[in-house]
């Protein structure tokens, strides 16, 4: 479902998306080409000023929140994948490639391109450099944490490419069965 703000805006979404008909979309939202939006997620830009822009072949799973707080902007970039139940708050920006775990936490933060956060983990009021891991469950508050986290190892980067590719398909798959109906 989507819904203008009280600010009368728009959500607006690439005709290449696939939104789930439970998902709800309200005021300034962009959606870029071939996002994957799941059951039950929500992306709320109604608070006054706010903002959320997701960029292409992005998957945002089930019972997702992202939200942005007034005079704030949620930009997630593209290949970026946002798993089951995860909340992304703004100010926010997260970059290319990235992949936010089930249960995890982002607020008031910048994360690096390829950056791996994973399962119910904490980021809040720092700046994730580009490649590294967030371990399961880690609280991250302080910069100095942030710089000394894990680089990205193989494994993790051929993980969450998996994501995208699977969720792409699911693009695909949901779209083509939209043709048939």
């Amino acid at each position: 479902m989507q819904f203008q703000n009280p600010q009368k805006q728009q959500p607006n979404i690439s005709k290449t998306a696939w939104i789930s008909e439970t998902a709800t979309i309200i005021g300034d939202v962009t959606i870029g080409e071939n996002v994957y939006v799941a059951h039950n997620a929500v992306i709320r830009a109604d608070e006054p000023g706010s903002s959320i822009v997701i960029g292409d072949n992005c998957n945002v799973q089930d019972n997702v929140i992202i939200h942005g707080l007034s005079n704030s902007k949620v930009s997630i970039d593209n290949n970026t994948s946002l798993a089951h139940g995860c909340i992304v708050h703004g100010p926010c920006i997260i970059g290319k490639g990235c992949f936010v775990g089930f249960g995890a936490v982002v607020f008031d933060c910048t994360v690096g391109k390829d950056t791996l956060i994973l399962h119910n983990a904490t980021v809040r009021k720092v700046e994730i450099p580009d490649s590294k891991v967030v371990p399961d469950g880690a609280i991250i508050t302080e910069q100095k944490n942030a710089v000394q986290l894990s680089d990205l190892s193989p494994e993790d980067s051929d993980f969450k490419k998996s994501v995208i590719k699977a969720n792409l398909h699911l693009v695909e798959g949901y779209r083509n069965l939209s043709k048939d109906a």
